[in-house]
């Protein structure tokens, strides 16, 4: 054993662009709830994540048996964007089981979340049956959801 043991997981996060824009997704679309938002203490983050000069304002959405932090960097300037493809080394995905997958779609459709793929029947593991999908944002946030069959 290492001396500890992981209790809990507390958050999943991702850095956003428009943390308006994001918050209205994952509420009017997705029904999710903002628990919090607010700015943090420049020198706290800038120590925690080694940003100089880092600025953010922070939200927490809760979801059905997990929480999401949206952050958006008001600073540093120079701040870059990460494009990547399902296939690279590091992409990430939340999943959500969804009960109409075409009603999901046509919600996420009006936040500028769109399908990268086609809706498909996954034939292996254990999502076999369920119709799945991937859809991503402007930030390049990319969403699974996933319908069950009736």
């Amino acid at each position: 054993m290492n001396g500890f043991r992981v209790l809990a997981t507390n958050h999943t996060s991702f850095t956003v662009s428009d943390l308006d824009r994001a918050c209205a997704f994952f509420t009017e679309a997705l029904g999710f709830e903002v628990i919090s938002r607010a700015p943090r203490n420049p020198a706290l983050i800038e120590s925690i994540t080694g940003v100089e000069g880092a600025d953010i304002m922070v939200a927490y959405v809760q979801m059905p048996g997990h929480r999401l932090e949206l952050i958006e960097y008001l600073a540093p300037e120079a701040r870059g964007r990460v494009e990547s493809r399902p296939c690279d080394t590091g992409f990430a995905h939340l999943a959500f089981d969804v009960d109409n997958l075409d009603a999901a779609l046509a919600a996420a459709q009006v936040h500028s979340v769109r399908p990268i793929g086609e809706p498909t029947v996954i034939d292996k593991g254990p999502n076999t049956g369920n119709r799945v999908v991937y859809l991503r944002d402007v930030d390049g946030i990319t969403i699974e959801f996933i319908e069950k069959p009736a």
